[in-house]
């Protein structure tokens, strides 16, 4: 099976289309993160096509994104072109020993092997390294009114999701794991973005449930047509309109001394 994020079209949806809410997530998360000052080296892992590591560009000197999927960095020049990409794995990070002042991970932990990640985040990150987790759902929710509530249940039933194999993460579940790390913060949150009706659909047309359709031989072209017929309803016209996408972050440090 083809892996849906490991295509050119997959990475050209995502520079295109995914909202700048990493970049709100950073912010939020900021006061959590020990020092007002930049860092020296971050790490994006799961980096996607870039945006996560472009977020992290106030935070650090020096800025890496760390991918398993090389098709995703098609685009990694024109995103983010001052950081350094490489292809990778969470569970076996090409970095050397207290080399990483923060390890980000944007939604990708629910995918990696947990057992074999920590121990290399543990490994990694300096002496006061941290390592910040977050993750958010789809925007499916307007600021005001329900209307995008009940077209997104419909698109989903339409196009459904695939089977991901992915694990449920939170604040809860993390600080409750025997990993070696501490909880030492973390917050839900709420971010609201003014999206126009054609940029919002762009937006659906990259998730996974649109790839997964066009597997069982629906082209995408139907998909786009459904949304080009019922979006304009749901918008009231054509102006921006504001999205919700819920979420949460959480930082955690590692336990043991590394002195």
């Amino acid at each position: 099976m083809v892996n849906p994020f490991d295509t050119r079209e997959m990475a050209a949806g995502y520079a295109r289309y995914r909202p700048p809410v990493h970049q709100r997530v950073i912010g939020l998360a900021r006061p959590y993160l020990r020092s007002a000052e930049p860092i020296r080296r971050a790490l994006d892992v799961g980096c996607g096509a870039g945006l996560s590591t472009r977020a992290l560009d106030p935070l650090a000197a020096e800025i890496y994104g760390l991918e398993p999927a090389a098709g995703m960095l098609a685009w990694r020049q024109e995103i983010a072109p001052s950081a350094h990409f490489v292809v990778g794995a969470a569970e076996a990070l090409p970095f050397a020993r207290r080399s990483i002042d923060l390890l980000a991970a944007a939604g990708s932990l629910n995918y990696a092997p947990l057992e074999r990640f920590f121990p290399e985040a543990a490994r990694v990150l300096s002496a006061r390294g941290l390592l910040l987790v977050y993750d958010y759902s789809p925007g499916r929710t307007f600021r005001s009114g329900d209307g995008l509530d009940a077209w997104f249940e419909e698109f989903l039933r339409r196009y459904p999701a695939p089977a991901s194999g992915s694990r449920k993460l939170n604040p809860e579940i993390l600080g409750a794991l025997d990993c070696g790390f501490s909880l030492r913060g973390h917050s839900e949150f709420a971010v609201g973005l003014p999206l126009a009706p054609d940029f919002y659909r762009e937006y659906v047309l990259t998730g996974t449930n649109v790839a997964a359709a066009a597997g069982r031989g629906v082209p995408e072209s139907e998909v786009r047509a459904w949304c080009n017929a019922t979006l304009p309803a749901v918008w009231g016209g054509g102006q921006a309109r504001e999205v919700l996408f819920h979420g949460y972050f959480a930082c955690l440090s590692p336990e043991t001394s590394r002195d």
